[in-house]
């Protein structure tokens, strides 16, 4: 319920600095001025996040290729020109099922087993390599609204030491207090969704990849089966 008002409430204020004759830039200027020094390190996990995340769709984007293709492109070189022909397919293509193949035919010739052992260990180190800097935009989406929940903290003890020196309950003191103290809750809200719509894209991306991985590895088994045996799968 409480998450639900929270929401509902950033809703309202975004709403509001729309409507008014300001632009939004102002708009967040001025609200992140009025939030404190907690907003400096909330904005920090916001650009360190989105390094990491932009870095993380870079080398994805790079990563991808058409599986079926290149499996196609693999088969026919050892067809015709035996695994020499096929490590050179894979060393002009880009990507992890790539190199994970490649890594399988340097192995080809001291049998499948051996080849299969090799494409298992480059198989987990490519897949490291694909969540490399994954778990520094999930502790920017930990940190920033824990950030945002100890301001408020910070806020609220001010806002009732004002009421303190005031020597009354002000409405207008405790709501000015209260709004002010929200601030960081909300931009470190805002700052963890921004990035957990990144880490779930880049989590579906990398999930996909992998079982491209596995697919084509045993394609490549089967392929190389094929032709020590002379047999079809």
């Amino acid at each position: 319920m409480q998450i639900t008002d929270i929401v509902l409430s950033t809703i309202t204020i975004i709403a509001q600095a729309l409507t008014e004759s300001q632009s939004p830039l102002n708009w967040l200027t001025e609200k992140f001025a009025a939030g404190g020094g907690f907003m400096w390190p909330i904005l920090s996990c916001l650009v360190l996040g989105l390094a990491f995340s932009f870095e993380r769709l870079w080398t994805l984007t790079k990563a991808r290729v058409n599986t079926k293709d290149f499996i196609v492109k693999v088969r026919k070189a050892l067809t015709e020109g035996g695994v020499e022909s096929a490590k050179e397919v894979c060393a002009n293509t880009r990507g992890p099922i790539a190199s994970v193949f490649h890594a399988g035919l340097l192995r080809a010739d001291e049998g499948l087993e051996a080849a299969e052992k090799a494409i298992i260990a480059y198989g987990g180190i490519e897949m490291a390599f694909l969540e490399r800097g994954m778990i520094w935009i999930s502790t920017f989406i930990t940190i920033a609204p824990m950030l945002g929940f100890t301001g408020t903290v910070q806020g609220m003890i001010e806002a009732f030491d004002a009421i303190k020196e005031a020597a009354q309950i002000s409405p207008a003191i405790v709501a000015e207090g209260i709004s002010v103290a929200l601030l960081t809750t909300l931009f470190g809200l805002v700052v963890a969704m921004i990035l957990q719509v990144f880490y779930n894209y880049f989590i579906s991306r990398i999930d996909r990849l992998v079982g491209d991985m596995e697919e084509a590895s045993i394609e490549l088994i089967d392929a190389l089966y094929e032709i020590k045996t002379g047999k079809k799968v």
